[in-house]
């Protein structure tokens, strides 16, 4: 048989989707095309027979997230691309049950259909990623719009993680006091505290006691917004612009 008489020919991959071979060069270098568009190229025709070919359209990750046609590959030599990593990461907190048990945070979120697609994450990661020096650079949905549950383009911005940190509330530990007040039920009294992490090195601040939860809120607020705004200034010619004016916009509610 001629190899060009293979153009044409179909198989079913183990998932059961149709595919067909668009183009043949030699049993080791085939295109081949699934029904719903996805090409995968310079694949093997024994695979193609075995239907052992992935079609990058699937829902492969999470029931939701597919890797798609285009630039954006999920490994390269072997290694994990940042562009996958960042990617997979927020498919794994919205949709991945056993990662919201230990994580109860996430639940409630979602990915908003448009980076369901991997290549549309990330050309918004090429156009939005940026590097501060020995930083950790971490992916936030909910600085710019706060209490949003949506990852998305609007949504989303890139920021070191002592910026990222600032914004993190442990709500497990908390109890019904508001957010920042601990009572001393010996002394009937309500202290006032504020973490503050920098460099990894984490510590309370001493804000006062007070008597009632009110006065202590409000001592917690007023540091935390005044904090949170000496951060964004440190790093103002280093974080967008969109990131610095959310910073300094940002009030710290009772109900938080």
């Amino acid at each position: 048989m001629k190899r060009t008489d293979r153009v044409g020919e179909q198989s079913i991959n183990k998932l059961g989707e149709s595919m067909s071979i668009i183009a043949y060069r030699g049993a080791l270098d085939i295109d081949i095309q699934f029904k719903d568009g996805g090409i995968v190229s310079n694949t093997r025709y024994s695979d193609f027979l075995k239907g052992s070919i992935k079609n990058p359209y699937y829902k492969s990750v999470f029931g939701v997230g597919y890797i798609a046609n285009g630039r954006y590959t999920s490994r390269v030599n072997g290694k994990k691309t940042k562009y996958y990593t960042f990617w997979k990461g927020i498919i794994e907190r919205c949709y991945n049950k056993s990662y919201q048990t230990k994580r109860p945070t996430y639940k409630g979120c979602t990915v908003c259909e448009e980076w369901h697609n991997f290549q549309n994450f990330g050309r918004w990661y090429d156009e939005n990623y940026y590097e501060i020096e020995d930083k950790k650079m971490c992916l936030d949905k909910d600085i710019l719009k706060k209490g949003n549950k949506i990852y998305s383009p609007e949504t989303c911005v890139i920021v070191p993680d002592d910026i990222n940190l600032l914004f993190i509330k442990n709500n497990a530990n908390r109890g019904d006091l508001p957010i920042g007040v601990i009572q001393y039920k010996a002394s009937k009294k309500y202290l006032a505290q504020c973490g503050i992490s920098k460099n990894t090195h984490h510590r309370n601040k001493y804000l006062g006691l007070f008597t009632n939860i009110e006065d202590a809120f409000i001592a917690y607020k007023n540091f935390k917004e005044y904090f949170i705004k000496k951060i964004a200034d440190e790093y103002k010619n280093v974080i967008p612009e969109i990131l610095y004016e959310a910073m300094y916009k940002y009030i710290v509610e009772i109900t938080d």
